[in-house]
């Protein structure tokens, strides 16, 4: 899977990287190197949690359904 990932400077002086296609899904380091392996890692848990949610949604009454786009 490839992930666009934004990175910025932080206010604190670290730099910033959010997951642009997964909302909420962000991390931060001291370095580019840092903060770009700790955004592989809150994607890695981001799309786990979704997965168990999604697993969550089956066992009950809603309908999960994959589209390509």
């Amino acid at each position: 899977m490839t992930a666009k990932v934004l990175i910025c400077p932080g206010e604190d002086g670290y730099l910033v990287a959010e997951c642009l296609a997964l909302s909420g899904c962000a991390s931060q380091g001291r370095t580019r190197e840092e903060a770009l392996a700790n955004i592989r890692e809150a994607v890695t848990g981001w799309l786990e949690v979704q997965q168990e949610r999604t697993l969550d949604a089956a066992r009950g009454e809603a309908e999960v359904i994959e589209i390509e786009v």
